[in-house]
């Protein structure tokens, strides 16, 4: 049993069985809703795409519920938009070539109360059996409630394994904040440069979100765009796209570890980075 969630729904692109498609996932994406992991973790899905010994996977922890709607979509109920946005998902995942994608469907209330179990044990189960050597996650800076809630259930689940089981490398990375204000030295540079073609298409199979009034597809590449060009002031860029991440690698290595002190070390040091240039140049 994947999920405690009667909901919840498994997609294998190639068809091949569940055993199989987990255990071979190298790189895994957990976010919170449909399209979260096309925008953060390209990176990853690049790395695998038309690969035969690395596969990306991908999880989708709540089920769609609540989203900004018009035009086509307008008329639609909660439960027409959420078997769209399960659709969606699953084309993506075809798309991309995932080994697999799980959408474990759960309300975000669920998701967010710390008291509710549940998806901090389906991820524990599903990580266990895929056991990949990067997971992308979401990043503790992100300004959407959900998205740090199940970062922070991730970050459970991950824990809760044997560390001779846990990721080799975990990535915080953007969706609902731009990490570009991160001082150089603590940014990760993912270079997603590779099939922008690809990276414009997973974003675009969306069209209940890009329709429904938010321009996903065009905000993601422009900020990619933007990353390269502005990552630094004085070198010719050297990739065409990048994304930015944050390293949580320390968080799932290290379960004393607190994760508000980690989050908060990198605003406390680019605040004294800004108030040190500022007090560089400026008359005593």
């Amino acid at each position: 049993m994947l999920s405690r969630n009667p909901n919840a729904d498994i997609f294998i692109p190639d068809q091949v069985d569940t055993h199989s498609a987990l255990s071979r996932i190298t790189h895994l994406c957990i976010a919170a809703h449909q399209d979260d992991i096309e925008i953060l973790a390209y990176h990853g899905i690049a790395a695998c795409f038309a690969k035969d010994d690395q596969w990306f996977g991908g999880i989708v922890v709540t089920n769609g519920a609540g989203s900004p709607r018009s035009g086509y979509y307008g008329h639609y109920t909660d439960e027409q938009m959420q078997a769209v946005r399960l659709r969606e998902q699953r084309k993506a995942a075809y798309v991309g070539e995932y080994a697999a994608q799980i959408q474990l469907a759960y309300p975000s209330a669920i998701v967010k109360d710390p008291q509710h179990m549940e998806v901090a044990d389906d991820l524990h189960t599903l990580v266990e059996q895929a056991r990949p050597d990067v997971v992308y996650l979401h990043n503790p800076a992100d300004k959407h409630d959900t998205h740090v809630a199940v970062l922070l259930r991730s970050l459970e689940a991950i824990r809760a394994l044997p560390k001779d089981q846990r990721p080799q490398k975990a990535y915080g990375c953007e969706v609902w904040r731009d990490l570009d204000w991160l001082l150089d030295g603590d940014k990760h540079y993912l270079d997603v440069s590779q099939s922008d073609h690809l990276a414009t298409a997973l974003v675009g199979i969306f069209d209940s979100q890009i329709s429904g009034g938010k321009r996903y597809d065009l905000a993601t590449a422009g900020r990619r765009l933007a990353n390269a060009t502005y990552s630094s002031p004085h070198y010719v860029d050297k990739a065409k796209a990048l994304t930015f991440a944050l390293d949580l690698t320390p968080l799932i290595t290290d379960e004393t570890l607190s994760i508000e002190a980690y989050a908060l070390s990198y605003i406390e040091r680019f605040k004294n980075d800004v108030r040190t240039r500022i007090q560089s140049f400026q008359k005593s």
